[in-house]
């Protein structure tokens, strides 16, 4: 599969769809979703109206990017996008999106305000707590922001108003992911590490030398998924023992910068972002 360079990535379950996000080829301020279902590897594309920033699925279907004014629900199976304008922020530079367990929307901005949808457009909380949000996650009805300039983390209650104090996130955070199974993970890319975050309260529970710049990260029930973009490799990661244990590892496509994961079938996707596609690894956590 050959995209554009991508910025985000996520694995549909309902519509077993392969998404990513990248720069629309034809209209450089604007996006395109790539979207390949793993059933007949017929690639399809839908042009976005503005340029989308992150992404986030509700694994039935649908897939919410946020953009500049709002976010953008994509409807997978009918290929239709359609901009949802968040009211009285036509102006927010929408920088991160995650869904909740109660399936409302949480939202990062440029000026590092978390927003918590109350419906489709209104605004029901919103919590200022850091210079920028440039990632969002989210476990149970908790969400987790990021902030690169800072490399900093901080907790947002279910209430949407009240966030814990940052915590340092290592020397460099550059991206997050939730697992399945209540952590949430951050490759500190500058300081070479894996950080494991637990939310309730926020703390750091274990902290990981990895070596060669870590960066894409994807957390499944069974593993933790680092890229390593200094040498094109992931490494799979078992987090139960309290310490990370490597399982299993492989060489990828140059520039892994994104991941994906698909739990029903153990298939892994790795994207480049250097223009060489998507690594399709199947079987990814027992390798034969």
């Amino acid at each position: 599969m050959e995209v554009t360079p991508p910025s985000a990535a996520l694995f549909d379950a309902a519509t077993s769809t392969l998404v990513v996000v990248g720069p629309d080829p034809v209209n450089r301020s604007a996006s395109m979703l790539n979207m390949l279902p793993t059933s007949d590897d017929q690639l399809r594309r839908v042009s976005m109206p503005d340029r989308v920033t992150a992404i986030t699925g509700d694994d039935r279907g649908v897939v919410y990017a946020s953009t500049r004014g709002g976010y953008i629900r994509v409807d997978v199976r009918a290929g239709r996008a359609e901009k949802v304008y968040v009211d009285r922020h036509d102006g927010t530079e929408f920088t991160a999106i995650a869904r909740r367990a109660d399936g409302k929307l949480v939202l990062g901005s440029a000026d590092g305000a978390v927003y918590t949808l109350g419906s489709d457009t209104a605004v029901a909380a919103e919590v200022k707590i850091f210079s920028r949000v440039d990632a969002l996650v989210t476990q149970g009805n908790t969400a987790v922001a990021l902030d690169r300039g800072q490399t900093s983390v901080a907790a947002v209650d279910a209430s949407g108003s009240r966030a814990q104090h940052a915590l340092r996130a290592g020397e460099g955070a550059t991206t997050l992911a939730a697992d399945p199974l209540g952590p949430v993970l951050v490759a500190d890319t500058r300081g070479n590490e894996l950080l494991v975050f637990g939310t309730d309260p926020l703390m750091m529970r274990q902290r990981y030398p990895v070596r060669n710049a870590p960066y894409g990260v994807v957390a499944t029930r069974t593993l933790a998924w680092v890229s390593l973009t200094a040498t094109n490799i992931v490494v799979g990661y078992d987090l139960e023992t309290g310490i990370p244990v490597e399982k299993v590892r492989y060489p990828t496509v140059r520039q892994p910068d994104v991941l994906a994961f698909d739990e029903t079938t153990d298939t892994l996707f790795v994207v480049s972002a250097s223009g060489d596609g998507v690594q399709v690894i199947k079987n990814a956590g027992r390798p034969v």
